[in-house]
């Protein structure tokens, strides 16, 4: 079974920002499971949440190409750290009379919700992690799936770290943010003033 990680990326929110993260993965054969993106509180960012294939090797070479990028602000790999992850599906699955107890019975357990009824069909909603949303799928997929649509997952860290770390540098602007593993020269050059002048 393929390793999945989640990888949160923090980017300016510019024309063609999207287009160029997404250009890296297919320029470098990286495989992409999911892809979520959408503004934060901060309408001058946005959170681009990705869930990539493969090995730790890989994984690490994702990261470094990601933070080679001029718009992206901060990476930061979920990887095996306590974290919430939600997606979400709609499911439109026949759904005759005789059959409605039992699949309403089925979506109570995963706390799915009815979101459409008619003669014919049930459109059922879950929200869940990976696990969840596969599992739930796999209890319908016998009852017969007539449609269905995905979002990709997204995740946050439980604890603080390097995002919150990155939220935090930019409260006044993100002219100068703390970015792991790249140079600022600014930043570099204001240090050596520092000790070269140390009243």
């Amino acid at each position: 079974m393929e390793n999945l990680s989640p990888i949160s990326v923090l980017v300016r929110n510019e024309p063609g920002v999207l287009s160029r993260v997404s250009g890296l993965f297919a320029r470098r054969g990286f495989n992409i499971h999911s892809l979520a993106v959408g503004e934060t509180d901060d309408p001058k960012v946005s959170r681009i949440s990705v869930v990539v294939g493969g090995e730790p090797p890989i994984i690490e070479q994702v990261v470094k190409q990601l933070r080679r990028l001029v718009s992206v602000v901060k990476v930061s790999d979920l990887t095996g750290r306590a974290r919430v992850e939600r997606g979400l599906a709609l499911i439109k699955i026949k759904g005759p009379p005789e059959a409605r107890n039992e699949l309403l019975q089925l979506a109570t357990i995963f706390r799915a919700r009815v979101d459409h009824v008619d003669n014919e069909s049930l459109i059922l909603e879950v929200t869940g992690n990976r696990e969840k949303l596969e599992a739930f799928i796999d209890i319908m997929r016998p009852h017969g799936i007539l449609e269905m649509a995905r979002t990709g997952q997204i995740a946050m860290a439980r604890t603080q770290g390097p995002m919150a770390d990155a939220w935090a540098n930019m409260a006044d602007g993100f002219e100068e943010p703390e970015l792991e593993g790249t140079y600022n020269i600014s930043r570099a050059a204001s240090r050596l003033a520092e000790e070269m002048n140390p009243e």
